[in-house]
């Protein structure tokens, strides 16, 4: 039985909410998990992914929502996947969804103009179908062809760039999923700091952060597990638990943005959009 998912221009308005409900601002999974309470979506929904990368539609489509609301000015992105809604943006909140639908698309038609494309689009679907296999999803399914301990090696070179020190890979049998450790400094401060690479597609169960927090128990300040994929709403739970050492998690859609921040394996052009390229020998030769 087929699954209906609601297009990104239906998801906009929720969007805008949400963020006014969040006080102004919130980070991607924060509106992500607030419109996916607030509709009311499926479990089948939820689990509805790309045949190629494995990456749920409905989130991608949420991300769609939020760079289409961007045009107008309604949302600005503060950085680091964190969204601002703006005071046009308030004001759209008084729109109804086709008015919102109609304000966005304009400011889809003018910035096309302003790039001085050679032709119009008229369908803005059909737009966006085209585009669908954007650069982080050419970016995950890259990553998800190289070899496990490459995939391991990246992770250490992304932890080094980000200020960790003493990294290692280990990735020693039985060792409840441990695949490194490195060391967090913070100003006087420094945190052990163990690591564990999930390189596939689907999302990480609770189950799995359950099973790294026991292995990590009394070896480490604090854990860390990165994936290609993503992570359920109860492994997300199980993250942050009560009384229990918060693990910190990186999904795919972050993964591919701190690889872009720090230039590993993928370049950016800025011509009159951003362009991004993937250097596959970037990934090939870890």
């Amino acid at each position: 039985m087929s699954v209906t998912l609601p297009r990104h221009e239906d998801l906009m308005l929720p969007t805008l909410k949400v963020l006014d409900e969040l006080g102004g601002s919130g980070s991607n999974d924060e509106i992500n998990d607030a419109v996916i309470a607030g509709q009311g979506f499926s479990q089948a929904q939820l689990d509805v992914v790309y045949e190629k990368s494995g990456a749920p539609v409905l989130v991608d489509r949420l991300s769609w929502a939020r760079s289409y609301l961007k045009m107008p000015g309604f949302l600005a992105s503060a950085g680091r996947g964190v969204w601002v809604l703006t005071d046009a943006g308030r004001e759209a909140l008084s729109l109804n969804a086709d008015q919102l639908r109609k304000k966005v698309n304009e400011a889809y038609r003018r910035l096309n103009a302003e790039r001085q494309k050679k032709s119009a689009i008229d369908n803005a679907e059909a737009h966006k179908a085209e585009d669908e296999a954007d650069w982080s999803d050419r970016l995950l399914a890259k990553l998800k062809s190289i070899e496990p301990a490459a995939f391991e090696r990246l992770a250490q070179r992304l932890l080094r760039e980000s200020g960790f020190v003493k990294v290692e890979v280990t990735g020693k049998a039985g060792d409840g999923g441990i695949d490194g450790v490195g060391v967090l400094r913070m100003n006087l401060i420094s945190f052990q700091v163990l690591f564990q690479c999930k390189r596939y597609a689907g999302s990480v169960s609770a189950g799995t952060v359950r099973d790294f927090r026991g292995a990590m128990q009394g070896r480490a300040d604090k854990g860390l597990i990165i994936t290609t994929g993503t992570f359920t709403t109860d492994a997300k739970r199980e993250a942050t638990r009560d009384g229990a050492p918060a693990i910190d998690l990186v999904d795919g859609e972050l993964l591919c943005q701190l690889l872009k921040e720090r230039g590993l394996g993928v370049t950016v052009r800025q011509v009159v959009v951003e362009e991004v390229d993937i250097d596959a020998g970037f990934f090939d030769g870890l």
